[in-house]
């Protein structure tokens, strides 16, 4: 065959074969950090647990793609984590499933699976196309008991607990209404539009502590809002906030130090972290926190001491792990908290010396001002009236709307 007769078969071939389908890469779209169980402590429940039950839960998510799969989470059970039917559709604004949506969440190409002690799992991928900001309904049937869930505690968002018996792929009458993440820590889209997704390292501000529950008023939720409408490429958002929360111990959740490897660099698709932790290491270290609560946190280890330059070490150790793994790193100003139950001039002394390290120490390569977007004018170390949820902590969906406000979307290239 002579060089003419070879361009022409290759021109007819590339008429004739159908196109290769675009590439797709998996990219975090939702997340929710898993925490090991507790008992009951005061005003606090003890973490559930569930046998012969079908959980439905709600979630929405940030960036849109062809198909999904969900990583489900056994990370703090003792024994194997038997799921014995999962399914997962499209739903509206209130959690209900849309007709014609339901697709059955397979595991290795079967319908179930034992998820082995202290293990996460991913699904399958799930032909399901989903759109930017689009809400999923899971539902997971647990045949055998599970002993005490591996959940996220604070879901903000209600889920749905059957009486006994299989119902993933029906209605039914909820037992139990909780608001908690069960076994579920992550979505991932399997996105062609080159899309990437941002983790939001942080704690209960973050977890959206104040805002209206199913409503998506998180701060994090505004930000994925805010980028869809700005960048056609797409960003996932990843919230692995935990409430109570510290940088430098453990307590309500192993700390961020601890975590860091599982809940950011492990993402999906992982090109930017936030981190906005900070104000409860300052609360329980200075703080006169009593009964249940101080109970919760505990005495910090006296050698991992809450000082301005303990703190700054730790952020530089999250900072040099990221840029390791080649992810940029967005530091938030840690936010007022006068009038807080642990509020203390120690820690706002220290607050001020991170606050300052944040804006001028040019080792982060971003920043975000939270603490200039919620703090009172006329009393700094206080939040604007209105800004928060009457525990002068936490944020009201206002707040948390000023927050979004507040970041500059040129930090996200």
């Amino acid at each position: 065959m002579n060089k003419k007769s070879r361009f022409a078969w290759c021109c007819f071939l590339a008429l004739a074969l159908p196109a290769a389908a675009e590439a797709s890469e998996w990219v975090g779209t939702w997340g929710a950090a898993p925490l090991p169980p507790t008992a009951a402590r005061g005003p606090f429940p003890a973490t559930p647990g569930f046998t012969n039950q079908t959980i439905r839960q709600t979630v929405r998510i940030s960036e849109g793609g062809r198909q999904v799969r969900i990583r489900f989470t056994n990370e703090y059970g003792t024994k194997p984590l038997i799921i014995g039917a999962a399914v997962v559709a499209l739903a509206d604004e209130k959690g209900n499933i849309q007709p014609g949506t339901q697709r059955t969440v397979l595991f290795s190409g079967k319908p179930g699976v034992a998820i082995p002690a202290a293990a996460p799992l991913l699904s399958d991928p799930v032909d399901l196309p989903v759109k930017p900001l689009s809400s999923l309904s899971i539902s997971i049937y647990l045949p055998e008991a599970t002993g005490q869930c591996t959940c996220h505690q604070t879901g903000m968002q209600h889920a749905f607990v059957s009486d006994t018996g299989n119902f993933v792929d029906k209605a039914f009458k909820p037992q139990q209404t909780l608001q908690l993440r069960a076994f579920i820590s992550a979505v991932e889209v399997a996105s062609p539009t080159r899309a990437r997704s941002v983790v939001v390292l942080g704690d209960s501000i973050s977890d959206g502590i104040g805002s209206t529950v199913d409503a998506n008023r998180r701060w994090p939720d505004l930000l994925a809002e805010r980028l869809e409408h700005k960048d056609s490429r797409g960003w996932g958002i990843v919230n692995m906030g935990i409430s109570g929360n510290r940088v430098l111990n453990d307590g309500a959740g192993q700390s961020a130090l601890a975590r860091f490897d599982r809940d950011v660099l492990s993402a999906a698709g992982a090109k930017v972290v936030i981190i906005f932790e900070g104000v409860n290491d300052l609360g329980v270290a200075y703080g006169h926190m009593q009964g249940a609560t101080a109970d919760l946190f505990k005495s910090p280890d006296p050698l991992a001491r809450v000082t301005g330059d303990t703190m700054i070490a730790g952020y530089r150790q999250l900072i040099a792990r990221a840029h390791e793994k080649g992810l940029r790193v967005i530091g938030a100003t840690i936010t007022p908290y006068e009038g807080a139950s642990y509020y203390s001039a120690e820690g706002e002394a220290i607050r001020q010396q991170i606050n300052a390290w944040i804006r001028t120490g040019h080792e982060l390569d971003g920043v975000i001002d939270f603490d200039a977007a919620m703090r009172d004018p006329s009393d700094p170390a206080r939040i604007r009236d209105g800004y928060h949820a009457g525990d002068h902590l936490h944020g009201s969906d206002a707040g948390y709307a000023a927050m979004a406000a507040a970041i500059d979307l040129s930090l996200f290239k």
